[in-house]
């Protein structure tokens, strides 16, 4: 009997445990318009801390609009997120239940199994918010002979940022560092609901470049201005002509469904420090999801929200999956 107990409370003590741990943060939705509806945001990049800026835009979404937001991360196996692990994003499935999914992947080398969840997502027609680097989301450069090594980021036609939001990874046009975006919209879209009440973005990532073949067909909301440094006051860097920074564009699917992708190049966390960018990626959710824009949408950021500077191995070390889970 004795080892009968010592192996019951073995097992109990094991489920205890997996109860308590977690793979992926869903925050329910609160009262709002967005209720009902389910979003799920993709955190995986090593440089621009997707890891911390998802997290505050699901808690925003949900607890301030009504959305259902569910954010998977790349982790190690103890749920120990490490965005270095490019091969490990529990809860892909979660996808099959998404009205929209925001990607901010950068060179992911999924499963198959769980990438044939991401590709029935795009082939369902609906739609994704593309954020900075997920332009070049994915890299099976070491694994040629995967069903899915077409999505890599150096493929003919651009892999999965070349054939739905026209571009994969070009350039920095801003100095990296050093350099800092002013966002500026296109005055013949200012009605445009993606842009209501969204007047002055800035952020300390320099703008991307986009290649001489950007897509004729996209819908460019607001161009990204280089400036002279780093902060929201200073000039713009005459020298280096505007690049598009975000914009829509609608792709049809090998499944002859058309989906709607909004491209934004500028979000890292810092970025998501500035209030009108935070209410550009909510009004986003709203107009991809069907439901009117609100006039000025509440974003007002949920806690202490002081992310990390953006860089290679500068997210902070052994942190949980769980911590993230709204106290």
């Amino acid at each position: 009997m004795k080892t009968l107990d010592a192996l019951t409370f073995a097992i109990t003590v094991g489920a205890i445990t997996q109860l308590n741990g977690a793979q992926w943060v869903t925050y329910e939705g609160q009262a709002g318009p967005g209720k009902g509806k389910h979003i799920v945001m993709l955190s995986g990049d090593e440089e621009y801390r997707s890891e911390e800026g998802l997290p505050q835009l699901g808690k925003i979404l949900s607890q301030r609009h009504g959305f259902k937001c569910t954010v998977l991360f790349s982790q190690d196996a103890d749920e120990t997120i490490n965005p270095n692990n490019s091969g490990n994003v529990p809860g892909m499935h979660l996808l099959n239940s998404a009205e929209l999914v925001i990607n901010q992947f950068r060179f992911r080398e999924l499963p198959d199994a769980d990438m044939k969840h991401f590709v029935d997502y795009m082939n369902s027609g609906k739609p994704m918010i593309v954020v900075r680097t997920a332009t070049h989301a994915f890299n099976y450069e070491k694994n040629k002979k995967s069903p899915y090594a077409k999505f890599t980021w150096t493929a003919k036609d651009g892999g999965f940022g070349g054939v739905t939001v026209g571009e994969t990874w070009t350039f920095h046009h801003g100095n990296h560092g050093s350099e800092a975006t002013r966002g500026l919209v296109d005055g013949k879209l200012r009605d445009h609901p993606i842009l209501r009440g969204v007047n002055d973005v800035f952020g300390p990532t320099d703008v991307y470049g986009v290649k001489s073949d950007f897509p004729a067909d996209a819908l460019v909301l607001m161009q990204g201005q280089v400036l002279v440094g780093m902060n929201p006051g200073d000039a713009p860097n005459l020298k280096k002509a505007i690049m598009p920074m975000v914009w829509l564009r609608d792709v049809k699917n090998e499944n002859g469904k058309t989906s709607r992708y909004l491209c934004s190049t500028i979000g890292a966390a810092t970025d998501l420090e500035n209030e009108d960018l935070r209410r550009l990626f909510v009004n986003a959710c709203y107009s991809l999801t069907g439901l009117e824009v609100p006039k000025k949408a509440d974003v007002a950021t949920i806690g202490e929200f002081k992310p990390l500077a953006f860089g290679f191995n500068k997210f902070k070390k052994g942190v949980k999956v769980s911590e993230h889970e709204l106290k």
